[in-house]
């Protein structure tokens, strides 16, 4: 008798494969797929504006980013005119983004000499490479901890202030 009550109550438990209506995982929201903003071409920078970071000793360039251009977008990427300077002389200007959560980067413009943008020929989003300056800005200044600044003002502190608190 005791072993009959056993199956009773083990056959409807062992023929079921869902749980409740719904099969495992429809209870949770569904991943949204990730869409980028229409970027629009910043102001060309101007050198009030431009606060130098730190690459490291490996480099003699000089590296800036133009606190006016940062921008956080509802798409989470970070956008930001980088302005490098190379100990020969040369400068070089760039529109760029990061998206943190993917470890990416994009080049969206180039500078030209006569202060405007050039679009850049590939739209195509990158890894990041390790020990260039994107990995820098993308650890130390708009990517604490992998996660994304809140605010654009939250990133020009943390060129100023030489590194995010969080990134330590």
């Amino acid at each position: 008798m005791l072993v009959a009550g056993f199956l009773a109550l083990a056959g409807p438990a062992a023929g079921q494969r869902y749980y409740g209506d719904k099969k495992y995982g429809e209870y949770y929201e569904e991943e949204k797929m990730w869409v980028e903003q229409e970027a629009s071409l910043p102001d060309y920078p101007h050198a009030q504006n431009l606060i130098e970071f730190d690459v490291g000793a490996a480099t003699s360039n000089r590296y800036y980013v133009d606190g006016s251009t940062l921008s956080v977008g509802v798409d989470g990427v970070v956008r930001y005119v980088v302005v490098v300077k190379a100990s020969g002389g040369a400068t070089n200007v760039n529109f760029e983004g990061i998206r943190c959560g993917a470890k990416e980067r994009k080049l969206y413009a180039v500078g030209r000499s006569d202060n405007s943008w050039g679009k850049s020929r590939t739209q195509a989003w990158e890894s990041i490479k390790p020990g260039s300056y994107r990995a820098v800005l993308y650890k130390e200044y708009f990517c604490p901890r992998n996660t994304v600044i809140f605010k654009a003002d939250e990133g020009v502190d943390a060129l100023r202030r030489g590194g995010h608190p969080e990134a330590r």
